[in-house]
């Protein structure tokens, strides 16, 4: 016959209940909150704008396959307006198809901006080679004279 002990386990400063230390049971896989995820997604994304998001992923503890799976989430709405404790499932085949028109827009978006820019730059050339074609003209004529 065994006996069973309960034990009390606090959770940590952001919510996280951390795995049982015990070696004779296997460890308790950590569940997060859609709150926890979008901080989380946040801080990933500021710590890979100045290089570091690597670095963060190993001091939390975190996989990129789940940052990857949060994106899908918030970008298929799955994450906003939920209370700690709800289910997030897989979305649903509409907002499968709204995450990927987003990020169709996204990229469509990045793309003319891009092309906008590189008009302008020919722009600018193309008026400096018109400067430098009419001085050479000039100074071809003064030569002749």
């Amino acid at each position: 016959m065994s006996s069973s002990s309960l034990v009390a386990v606090a959770a940590t400063d952001d919510g996280v209940v951390p795995a049982p230390s015990s070696p004779d049971r296997p460890a308790r896989r950590r569940s997060f909150t859609p709150g926890q995820k979008l901080k989380y997604l946040a801080e990933y994304e500021t710590a890979c704008e100045t290089g570091g998001g690597n670095a963060y992923l190993r001091g939390e503890g975190l996989y990129s396959s789940l940052i990857s799976e949060w994106r899908r989430q918030r970008d298929a709405g799955l994450l906003d307006g939920k209370s700690p404790g709800d289910a997030v499932g897989r979305p649903s085949a509409v907002q499968a198809e709204n995450a990927r028109l987003r990020a169709q827009l996204r990229r469509a978006e990045k793309e003319r901006d891009t092309a906008q820019a590189a008009l302008e730059i020919m722009g600018k050339l193309h008026a400096l080679l018109g400067q430098i074609s009419e001085s050479a003209d000039t100074d071809a004529q003064r030569k002749k004279r």
